[in-house]
This record gives structure tokens, C-alpha cells and sequence, in this order.
């Protein structure tokens, strides 16, 4: 006859295992989700403020260099509208021009030597939905 079959069981004390358990594990998880998520988030956020960073170096300067064209005489001063072409892609223009107010500014005594121009000149990026206003005066004499 056999001996009846027996089952191993381990010879320490269930304090005394080594090992992790189910809780444990779940737990290890759990706070390794929530510290990636925090990590993934701030990712993200830096990507966008890089994002923007790159959108207001590009558009200052690309503002700047269309009001040069106005203050130069090469474009007339006037409403207007459009682009930069393939050199920066997405990004567009838009100038607004109207006669200056500088009755709230100056005092009544002082009169300008010559009228003024407000310009308001937009650029936005599309792909980002962002935009840059820049405005400035220009003398009435510039108008060609």
C-alpha cells in the first residue's frame, strides 16, 4: 500500500514568507500610475509653453519686418491682409489703419507737426490659434 499523498507547506510562519502580496502589488501600481500621470501632464504643458515660446519669437519679428515695409514706403498704409508664405507656414497677417486720436493723450495746446496713422498690426498662428498685436503711429507722410 502507498502512503497517502501529502502537500508541501512551507516551514515558516506566514510572517516570516517571503514575497509580495496581491495588496501590495495593487498598491505599487496604483501609485506608479498617478506619479506617470503627473509626469505625462507636465510633459505636455512644457510642450505647449514651448510651443508659445516659439510663437512670440517668430511673431514679434515677423510683425516687426512687415511694419518696416510700411514705414520704408515699400507698401502702402492701409488695411490689408495675408500671409507669410512658405517660409512659416500657418502664420498670417492683419493690419488695421485708421487716423489717430491724440486728443486724450496730448493737451489741447500741442498740435502735432504731421497727422498720424494708429496701426494695428495682428499676427496670428492658425495652428495653434494663437495671435501678436503690435501697434504703432506713423507719420501720414509715409503713406504713398
Amino acid at each position: 500500500m502507498n502512503p497517502p499523498a501529502t502537500i508541501p507547506v512551507s516551514p515558516l510562519p506566514p510572517s516570516q514568507q517571503h514575497g509580495f502580496t496581491l495588496l501590495e502589488v495593487l498598491i505599487a501600481i496604483a501609485i506608479l500610475a498617478i506619479s506617470l500621470s503627473a509626469i505625462f501632464g507636465s510633459q505636455a504643458q512644457s510642450l505647449a509653453l514651448a510651443a508659445e515660446a516659439q510663437f512670440n519669437i517668430h511673431a514679434a519679428t515677423l510683425a516687426r519686418a512687415k511694419l518696416a515695409e510700411y514705414e520704408s514706403g515699400i507698401a502702402p498704409v492701409e488695411d490689408g491682409d495675408g500671409d507669410f508664405g512658405d517660409d512659416f507656414p500657418g502664420f498670417a497677417w492683419k493690419i488695421e489703419v485708421e487716423d489717430a486720436d491724440l486728443s486724450e493723450i496730448l493737451p489741447a495746446s500741442v498740435e502735432p507737426e504731421q497727422p498720424l496713422q494708429r496701426v494695428d498690426l495682428t499676427v496670428s498662428w492658425e495652428n495653434a490659434g494663437l495671435s501678436y498685436t503690435l501697434r504703432c503711429y506713423i507719420s501720414k507722410e509715409n503713406d504713398r
